[in-house]
């Protein structure tokens, strides 16, 4: 099976690539237009792959599209502007991207007749949640650019299903934590202040709560969705890591060597959502399930930013 995956040169993109050339004997096509988040270092251990091939271009590029497309059987599709502090900043992008990006892969897509086209989302989507959690079925209520570009994508790529019969899937994962992400998100960002010594800013008092995901949990969950889910259906994909910003941060500066003087309080983020949480049985029942323990996977990550200077201090030296 020939894959066409955009967003690949990212983080979790470049770990699912690197999830599927272990797992199967598919070809992958990368479709990424190599944005500030987006790095060819990400390809290390699988460039020389036979089986790997890399593009480069814009989601919103229809001819690049087309071109690159054509003769691949599924669409993953992970090309995003990701960052919430960032679609505060500028949601022209976020729109742009992440909503008018996906329209135009959904239409080559359709006119290209491809077997699945499996779109990435998030739980953000669903907005914060007091008690209890979110399920596929429940109303989407995003409060910021970020999350309601990704909602708004969501509902085109279900939309070229209903009126155009493309085979659309949809997963919607909590926060991804791993190697290879980039620096400006909580975990790289804060792991990496620490080891140079800096302090970490922590959001207003530190009690919103976020729900963990190893990447290559993720990895398989979207995998397992892509190859075994049911057409139309979306699909949430976390692992019960349900911990305050405050504890992630403790957590972290154990496994750095440090103590709470290294936490420097900052105000918080404009419309801020308190709780994520997602009920993950329907993924489950494709017969996937996380297994990364969090404090093994944190370990694991803290340990691989130590180890990688080469490959995050040149972006945190950029900008």
């Amino acid at each position: 099976m020939r894959l066409f995956v955009t967003g690949a040169a990212g983080f979790i993109g470049s770990n699912y690539v690197r999830h599927v050339l272990a797992n199967s004997d598919d070809q992958i096509t990368v479709f990424d237009a190599l944005t500030y988040a987006g790095t060819t270092t990400n390809f290390t251990g699988f460039e020389d792959d036979a089986r790997f091939s890399f593009v480069k271009g814009d989601i919103t590029d229809r001819d690049a599209v087309r071109d690159a497309m054509a003769g691949h059987d599924q669409v993953v599709h992970f090309a995003a502007e990701s960052h919430v502090d960032r679609s505060i900043v500028n949601p022209d992008a976020f729109v742009s991207t992440n909503v008018g990006g996906t329209n135009v892969l959904c239409d080559v897509a359709r006119h290209l007749e491809v077997d699945r086209f499996l779109h990435i989302s998030t739980d953000e989507v669903y907005g914060s949640i007091e008690e209890g959690s979110f399920t596929e079925t429940d109303p989407l209520e995003p409060r910021s650019p970020y999350s309601a570009s990704k909602a708004g994508s969501d509902l085109i790529a279900l939309s070229y299903l209903e009126t155009y019969g493309l085979p659309v899937l949809v997963t919607r994962s909590s926060n991804n934590f791993g190697p290879n992400q980039f620096p400006e998100k909580v975990i790289p960002l804060f792991v990496t202040n620490l080891l140079e010594g800096r302090k970490v800013p922590l959001y207003g008092d530190g009690l919103n709560i976020r729900d963990w995901c190893f990447v290559a949990d993720n990895c398989a969950g979207v995998d397992m969705v892509l190859r075994n889910g049911e057409i139309g259906e979306i699909y949430n994909i976390g692992a019960g890591n349900e911990i305050t910003n405050l504890d992630l941060t403790q957590r972290l500066l154990r496994l750095t060597g440090h103590d709470e003087s290294m936490i420097e309080p900052v105000e918080d983020r404009l419309g801020h959502d308190r709780r994520y949480s997602i009920d993950i049985t329907k993924a489950q029942s494709l017969g996937w399930t996380p297994e990364r323990d969090l404090d093994d996977a944190l370990e694991e990550t803290v340990g691989w930013y130590t180890d990688n200077r080469w490959w995050w201090e040149p972006l945190r030296a950029a900008g």
